[in-house]
């Protein structure tokens, strides 16, 4: 048996195979969303953590480079044994680029997470976001 219309085997999930089949939502209206005071306010709360904590980091790596570059007697300093300044400063790199991701994580988890949910679920868009929202 086929759909007298859309053919194909009906649906084995509809009761009537003769219904067409159900209406998409409509998309969101992001420009609506965009425009609204919650989004601005999002995006406030996210470029107040981002840019600082850009500017930071940049600023920290740029140091690490004049050092090495016009400095290199401060950066090939013993300070135990073979370890110098430079092997040092370059093992906080890493160190700070996994805190400032970990708390980023955290920051989005507590404050743009959440405002990001109650957006969607105003624009009428299944979130997900709670179903992992406490997961650590």
């Amino acid at each position: 048996m086929t759909h007298p219309t859309f053919g194909g085997p009906p649906s084995p999930w509809r009761d009537d195979p003769f219904l067409p089949p159900p209406l998409e939502p409509p998309p969101p209206d992001y420009p609506a969303i965009q425009a609204s005071p919650e989004f601005a306010d999002l995006r406030r709360r996210l470029r107040r953590f981002v840019f600082p904590m850009t500017a930071l980091f940049l600023g920290w790596y740029l140091a690490f480079v004049l050092l090495a570059a016009y400095l290199p007697e401060v950066m090939s300093r013993r300070v135990y044994g073979t370890i110098t300044v430079g092997l040092l400063l370059g093992v906080a790199q890493f160190v700070s680029t996994l805190l400032i991701t970990t708390w980023y994580v955290r920051f989005a988890r507590k404050r743009i997470d959440p405002r990001v949910a109650e957006i969607r679920r105003a624009a009428g868009q299944d979130t997900g976001l709670e179903d992992w929202q406490d997961v650590r």
